[in-house]
């Protein structure tokens, strides 16, 4: 029996620039065709009736990257939410945002402020970019928190548990992806939901994100339906053990 379309997918979107180099292209283009793979790929998940769509946009890592680079990813995103979302509000689509928006410059931040809440009445695929994102740092402003509470006295210990993590992480209230992505072939997380993706299915391509087009996306959906899911036991499973 094959297993139902998963309800939460994550992508790490790899391999704008080495997709340029290989077609003779600055980095910059890359980027820009990567632009558009966001908008095909958004469109595919709702179509498919995937509810939620998370996409490893900029990691706290990438503000390593040259000056001149990072600029030009930040006028990208901010002309992409200038020009797209419109679209996505009528397409029915939730705009979230993980990781440290504080990072993002001021005028982003605000027009990501304005998405959030111009689309939260919708009631389709949400959308989550994790921008200036790190899964170590989320971790530890979880367990800050949560210690934070034990030391007011509000919280003992006994009862920290899986739940309470889950509620203090930057995902809480989204489900864990059931189906994590990866683009370009290389065989690593990269600091992306290290909690969440405990029970991920994997599934990594060659294709560097420009070239992901919806084919390639369901590719990956029929990839995942075919597989056994266990956790843990000897039989194949349909959700978490309780």
């Amino acid at each position: 029996m094959l297993n139902e379309i998963p309800k939460h997918v994550a992508v790490i979107m790899d391999g704008n620039g080495r997709w340029a180099r290989s077609k003779g292209f600055p980095r910059i283009k890359g980027h820009e065709e990567g632009v558009r793979r966001v908008e095909e790929i958004v469109k595919v998940a709702a179509q498919k009736g995937i509810r939620y769509l998370t996409l490893y946009t900029f990691s706290k890592e990438n503000w390593r990257r040259p000056k001149e680079e990072v600029n030009f990813l930040m006028g990208l995103l901010s002309r992409y939410l200038d020009e797209k979302i419109n679209t996505l509000i009528e397409d029915n689509v939730v705009l979230n945002v993980i990781g440290e928006m504080s990072d993002l410059p001021e005028t982003i931040q605000k027009k990501l402020r304005d998405a959030r809440k111009n689309s939260e009445r919708n009631t389709g695929l949400t959308l989550t970019l994790a921008l200036s994102y790190s899964s170590r740092a989320e971790i530890l402003r979880a367990i800050k928190k949560i210690a934070d509470r034990v030391k007011k006295q509000d919280l003992d210990i006994a009862g920290i548990d899986e739940s309470l993590v889950n509620a203090n992480l930057d995902t809480a209230g989204i489900p864990d992806p059931e189906l994590l992505i990866r683009t370009s072939g290389e065989m690593r997380i990269s600091n992306f939901l290290l909690w969440q993706i405990s029970y991920a299915e994997l599934y990594v391509t060659p294709k560097f994100w420009p070239e992901f087009t919806s084919e390639e996306f369901e590719k990956a959906i029929d990839e995942y339906r075919r597989r056994e899911r266990r956790f843990g036991a000897t039989e194949p499973a349909r959700g978490l053990p309780s």
